[in-house]
């Protein structure tokens, strides 16, 4: 993983091992695979993990955290007036926590479950890092912007590897370049100019909200 120590720990090198497994097989790989990938016995891993639950529980919280970090270092770069070109450059770098994203999302389950609602707490996080650092438009609802936007881009790639699957499923670098090729233009786009050239649909909106018109086929006549 990007900030793993120079010289990991055999804890470090096999829970790293089990993101990248996790990340290309599933959740449903084995200790013994995930022991081979790491040079250690499967009786090494569950010496220092316990159980394949306990393992899982704390790649995710590698990923998070690696999200996390490198969230906030691009909103410093972009903040500062940097390129973050060097960060599209890097996909095979990043496409292990993606693609170990993914696999929590298809997995489903309240694990995968709490592990997509921390990423949108985290999103809330970050998010207003960029509104102080003056790069982000702040928002009438934080947690609801942050929410949307995690969902719809995880959703948009899920939908992307349906509808043309990879070629080669364990090539995940050569998944996020193609995911960059197809969508990251129209993404930043649509984040950097939006889409309306008036708020009129926003205003119309807020108005609606607190004292929505009534349906006349549902609602009972005024007396």
């Amino acid at each position: 993983m990007r900030s793993a120590p120079a010289d990991p720990t055999t804890r470090e090198r096999i829970r790293d091992a089990a993101v990248l497994r996790f990340a290309r097989d599933g959740f449903s790989a084995s200790i013994r695979t995930i022991a081979t990938d790491a040079g250690v016995s499967p009786a090494l891993v569950i010496h220092h993990f316990g159980s394949k639950d306990e393992l899982h529980a704390e790649c995710d919280a590698k990923v998070l955290d690696e999200i996390r970090a490198t969230k906030n270092e691009t909103i410093d770069e972009l903040a500062s007036g940097q390129s973050i070109l060097h960060r599209f450059a890097a996909a095979d770098e990043y496409a292990p926590m993606l693609a170990y994203v993914l696999r929590s999302l298809q997995d489903g389950g309240p694990v995968g479950r709490v592990f997509i609602e921390q990423m949108i707490e985290d999103a809330v996080g970050y998010t207003k890092h960029g509104v102080e650092a003056g790069l982000i438009k702040p928002s009438l609802d934080e947690p609801a912007r942050a929410r949307y936007l995690v969902l719809s881009a995880l959703g948009m790639l899920m939908l992307e590897l349906n509808l043309d699957p990879p070629k080669d499923p364990a090539d995940l670098g050569g998944i996020v370049r193609e995911f960059m090729t197809t969508s990251y233009f129209p993404m930043i786009e649509l984040y950097t100019q939006g889409v309306f050239t008036t708020r009129r649909m926003l205003d119309d909106y807020m108005l609606y909200v607190p004292d929505p018109p009534k349906n006349p086929a549902t609602e009972p006549p005024v007396t």
